[in-house]
């Protein structure tokens, strides 16, 4: 950057800092001024109300003046800050970013009139920087800044931050990486909104953190990241191509981040280009039946049996593959156990996989099948063994989930009793 150009935003951000201070004074002034006015004359019998009263206005107007010098303390800081930031060493930068990091965090309007104030395209440089230290602190200032404006997302973004972040985090210590994984969560929020992201080149690094990290707060981020570009359709052809959908499985395992892994394949399924790189995977479709047995994770076995009714639709060879890998007995569980969502969605699997050759389905439900004549001997042998079939299923299922059941009433019933002599022995110490 040019020293007229830092100049000319030194100049503007003085005159910015000297406006807003000189409309906090007024304001002060005229408060203080409201809350001194003497009031109307008491008569004798009041006089002692009276000292009090000014005793109070005392009071407030030390307070005032009080607020008045930290808030022209904070002005000049700010002042500094800036100035230190665009015209100081690499140090005071430094520096200076930490010190933005902390005014940041009061509130929306201060992030928004210190990025007015032109910190942003230098920040953004640190971020650039091969400098650990630097890089972080310019990371942090940024988080800070972008947190609760869509406006200062964007202007980041338009100061070319996604441009100058690394590909990979094998140079980059933990405690960046998460930085970097916080602040690319922050930015694609944009996703759907007037400013859209123009560019999805972070999409490797997203991967990379997703794949190699071992912190499950920083896989996390990244999680909410992919899960922000998932959201627009547009960008799920960008998502498939960098290789994010066999990593997804894998995370999908994990039971704490499981569900926003499936929230995101569940996204990218409803395309065809998402469809096929779920369908073309050698964990597919062992790792969705998998989750229908988390019986402590409802919302995964709604997920996951929704990405199962996608991938089979109309198709033969994944139904098949599902019936080999043992999906029958699985779904008859979460018919009697599932949240009322995961039920309705198992039994309408379990509808298509009950009688491929005598159910014909509309376009909209399920697999189309042929109609075989009534009657015929063929039709008849097979309907009797699949009679038999789903009746030995659903005795197994039965008999499993009784057994559940019944451990469970068990220890209902401890509880109970436990529960009751509790309070026989020390009902007065209940607040009901």
């Amino acid at each position: 950057m040019s020293t007229p150009s830092l100049s000319s935003i030194w100049v503007l951000s003085n005159i910015k800092l000297h406006f807003f201070a000189r409309i906090r004074r007024f304001i002060q002034s005229k408060a203080t001024r409201k809350r001194c006015d003497p009031s109307d004359r008491f008569d004798t019998a009041k006089s002692r109300g009276e000292h009090n009263n000014k005793v109070e206005n005392l009071k407030t107007v030390q307070v005032m003046d009080n607020h008045k010098e930290d808030e022209e303390e904070s002005a000049i800081m700010l002042q500094r800050t800036v100035k230190m930031l665009h015209f100081g060493s690499w140090e005071q930068k430094e520096v200076a970013a930490k010190e933005i990091e902390k005014l940041a965090k009061e509130d929306v309007k201060v992030r928004k009139l210190i990025t007015e104030l032109g910190v942003v395209p230098v920040l953004v440089s640190m971020v650039a920087s091969p400098v650990t230290s630097r890089r972080r602190v310019g990371l942090t200032a940024l988080i800070n800044l972008a947190d609760g404006t869509y406006t200062n997302k964007a202007l980041i973004v338009e100061a070319g931050i996604l441009s100058k972040l690394p590909r990979t985090i094998d140079l980059v210590d933990e405690s960046t990486t998460c930085k970097l994984a916080e602040l690319l969560l922050s930015l694609s929020s944009l996703a759907n909104t007037q400013f859209p992201l123009a560019t999805l080149d972070f999409l490797p690094l997203l991967r990379n953190i997703l794949g190699t990290c071992p912190s499950l707060d920083t896989r996390e981020s990244s999680l909410g990241a992919l899960y922000n570009l998932s959201t627009v359709l547009e960008n799920a052809c960008p998502l498939v191509s960098s290789g994010v959908v066999p990593i997804l499985l894998e995370v999908s395992s994990v039971k704490e981040i499981s569900e926003k892994a499936l929230a995101i394949l569940g996204n990218l399924s409803v395309t065809l280009m998402g469809k096929k790189a779920i369908e073309s995977s050698s964990m597919v479709p062992e790792t969705f039946i998998e989750i229908l047995s988390w019986e402590d994770k409802p919302k995964c076995q709604e997920l996951s049996v929704y990405i199962l009714m996608i991938i089979a639709h109309q198709s033969s060879l994944q139904r098949k593959k599902m019936a080999q890998a043992g999906i029958v007995p699985i779904l008859l569980e979460v018919v009697l156990l599932g949240s009322p969502l995961a039920q309705k969605r198992a039994m309408k699997l379990l509808q298509w996989f009950k009688d491929e050759r005598q159910t014909k389905m509309g376009p909209h439900s399920g697999p189309q099948t042929p109609r075989f004549a009534m009657g015929s001997p063929l039709n008849q042998r097979e309907a009797k063994e699949g009679k038999k079939l789903m009746k030995n299923l659903v005795k197994q299922s039965l008999h499993r989930n009784m057994e559940i059941i019944t451990q469970r009433a068990n220890a209902a019933g401890e509880s109970s009793k436990l529960k009751s002599l509790i309070i026989s022995t020390s009902s007065k110490s209940l607040p009901y």
